[in-house]
């Protein structure tokens, strides 16, 4: 690019960030589409050799895909059969999971119509096949034989028949009853030795959804609350975040242990036997619940109690990036883009990994049914795919954090705002087309390399375990260790680097390498930003958890005669973490890239004519309050010399 200030510091000449574009990392691009289309391939094959149909119409144990008409296979009985009239896929014994080769271990059937009622005898599967023209016993046995023949209790489904419904789009007969769901989750879930509380955990999701979904939308709704207030209160949200969740933290334990002490004293000489059990669950979670509030509650006041000379600190950080959400809204709906974006993918991945299932040859298994395989070099497609799965992913959220920095650059480098472009995301968006994708590329494969071997070891660690010995145990666990930090610690090199290349338009080496440089020189700065500002954040986001928590106890409450609510707790919990964390990281990623930008900015400009400062004042007010802070703490070294000086008259802090 035409900026490359960081390699020339002791040029004299204006500098002027932004104004010569540049395409970078060009091969990487090239190899990126080249990938794409090895993607595009895998999937043209899958549905090329009939996938799709056997995948959306599903197929019976002997090769007939429902439906349509088939064509014979050689030395397959039952093969080649005019399913015209049997749309959707009936398994004999529907609950029968096998985990280990991830299927159905059932005879599969094509059948006109799915069982909406349940058939409990012979007689009722006859009376059914009778009225609806669909027969759920073998192709070998006529209706008529249900009842009479001898085979009855092999070739037809296994009674009673659970009630059932067709998966939409998928052609399936899936039970509808709650239990049969149980015992897929039964064989999911290992550590659950009484079958009882696990049937007892689902109906409380079951139950609950309305209450789930509810909340998960209130989260989103607070979360959205809480960015449009950083917007515009910055200068108080660091107090009234610390005052709110302190009395958060102190209300939620409060209610915990008052909830505890309230069920513990009912009496239960009233409670049926039937819900005696449901009691006792929902009390020893209370227990748990109260007992872990209080102890992350003691850890949140020591942690406050810490850090709180340095909150001040954090207003400052805060009012300027507050400022950059006025001037560029958009920022707010990053979060719903990357994840549109992200759903897409993953939608594709999932459907073409779903044709992989379902591609190949016929062969006969053991039992004599048809199974279709990959034969040949071919057969491993599926390890592209998965490598597919990461590279892309990745390079998606690279795109997101390229976007936010261009964005912010642009912002910060604008001497006066009101000569800011009109939506500075979608100018960013058009650079990082126009200019840096191969840099993003290349970037999300450095991150793909870690990712994938520390994703090897622990499913290496997952199939070992119980079996390997301690030593070995150490050192797996230490290499994932590792590469997880090592993963974490690139990923932000990657974020400052993705800021270097929107200023100065360079390769990603060059810009990870100068942006390295100028964090190592701005270490201590580094360590307060990110120390006070990611714990401000944080408790943005515990405040989040707590109130849909704190919502989700007292609605659940009243429902706990009736189901267990540990897992719909759980379940709304994570969900409002997750939307927390995707919403305020971009305002964690905004801080990051201004302090880069003013970091550069102090390095390169004095304030002196044709070298004025971009920064605002309140910036430099942030900067100067820190190192008086570090200093009266005893850990923060000799500053800087020279004073601070506004930019020139022309520079607009606004």
């Amino acid at each position: 690019g035409g900026c490359c200030f960081l390699l020339t510091s002791s040029s004299k000449r204006e500098w002027k960030p932004l104004e010569d574009r540049s395409c970078t990392d060009i091969p990487w691009l090239l190899l990126f589409i080249l990938f794409c289309i090895g993607m595009g391939f895998i999937c043209g094959f899958s549905i090329a050799t009939g996938a799709a149909a056997r995948l959306v119409s599903g197929y019976d144990s002997y090769g007939n895909i429902c439906g349509q008409k088939n064509t014979k296979l050689e030395a397959i009985p039952n093969s080649g059969m005019d399913h015209t009239q049997r749309k959707y896929v009936f398994f004999l014994d529907p609950c029968n999971l096998d985990l280990i080769n991830r299927k159905i271990k059932s005879v599969a059937l094509c059948v006109a119509a799915c069982p909406r009622q349940e058939l409990k005898t012979l007689s009722d599967v006859q009376k059914f096949a009778e009225m609806n023209g669909s027969a759920l016993c073998s192709y070998n046995l006529k209706p008529s034989e249900y009842t009479t023949s001898s085979k009855s209790s092999v070739l037809c489904p296994k009674l009673p028949v659970p009630a059932s419904a067709p998966i939409p789009f998928f052609h399936r007969c899936a039970p509808v009853n709650i239990s049969c769901y149980a015992k897929f989750a039964e064989a999911l879930i290992t550590f659950v030795s009484d079958n009882s509380v696990l049937h007892r955990l689902i109906s409380g999701v079951m139950t609950n959804k309305e209450i789930i979904l509810g909340l998960c939308l209130l989260s989103l709704v607070l979360s959205m609350i809480l960015m449009v207030i950083i917007r515009y209160i910055s200068r108080v949200l660091v107090w009234i975040l610390t005052i709110l969740v302190i009395l958060g933290a102190l209300g939620g334990t409060g209610v915990l242990w008052w909830l505890y002490a309230k069920q513990r004293r009912s009496p239960k000489e009233t409670v049926i036997p039937e819900q005696l059990q449901i009691a006792e669950d929902n009390l020893r979670a209370l227990l748990i619940y109260a007992i872990s509030a209080t102890v992350f509650t003691v850890i949140l006041f020591l942690i406050m109690l810490v850090m709180r000379k340095r909150v001040a600190l954090t207003i400052a950080l805060f009012h300027v990036a507050g400022k950059v959400f006025i001037h560029l809204p958009l920022l707010v709906f990053q979060p719903f883009w990357t994840f549109f974006a992200l759903v897409l993918f993953w939608v594709y991945w999932i459907m073409t990994l779903l044709f992989l299932g379902t591609t190949g040859s016929a062969v006969q298994n053991d039992q004599g049914f048809v199974e279709f395989k990959i034969s040949g070099p071919l057969q491993y497609m599926w390890w592209y795919h998965v490598v597919g799965l990461i590279w892309i992913s990745e390079f998606i959220l690279a795109c997101q954090q390229m976007t936010v920095a261009g964005a912010v650059v642009t912002y910060y480098f604008t001497r006066d705002k009101r000569n800011l472009p009109f939506t500075p995301i979608l100018a960013s968006v058009n650079r990082l087309i126009r200019y840096h994708l191969g840099t993003v590329a290349k970037g999300s494969f450095i991150i793909t390399l870690v990712k994938i071997p520390r994703m090897i070891l622990m499913y290496i660690h997952s199939q070992l375990k119980g079996k390997e010995n301690a030593c070995a145990r150490c050192v797996l666990k230490s290499c994932i260790c590792c590469l997880w930090c090592l993963e974490k610690c690139l990923n932000y090199l990657n974020q400052n680097a993705y800021t270097a290349t929107a200023i100065n338009s360079t390769n990603f080496c060059t810009s990870a390498k100068d942006a390295f440089v100028i964090l190592v020189e701005n270490a201590l700065r580094v360590a307060t930003i990110n120390t006070v500002g990611d714990f401000m954040l944080f408790l943005g986001k515990v405040l989040i958890v707590c109130s849909t928590g704190l919502a989700g106890i007292m609605l659940l409450n009243y429902r706990q005669d009736y189901t267990v609510w540990v897992l719909p707790l759980i379940i709304v919990c994570l969900f409002a973490f997750l939307v927390a964390h995707c919403f305020l990281s971009i305002y964690e990623m905004v801080v990051d890239v201004l302090f880069l930008c003013f970091a550069i900015d102090t390095k390169y400009n004095d304030g002196s004519p044709g070298r004025e400062f971009y920064m605002d004042k309140v910036l430099m007010e942030f900067v100067e309050n820190s190192r008086k802070a570090m200093k009266e703490a005893g850990k923060g070294g000799v500053g800087d010399a020279r004073e601070l000086k506004p930019m020139a008259s022309g520079a607009s802090s606004a």
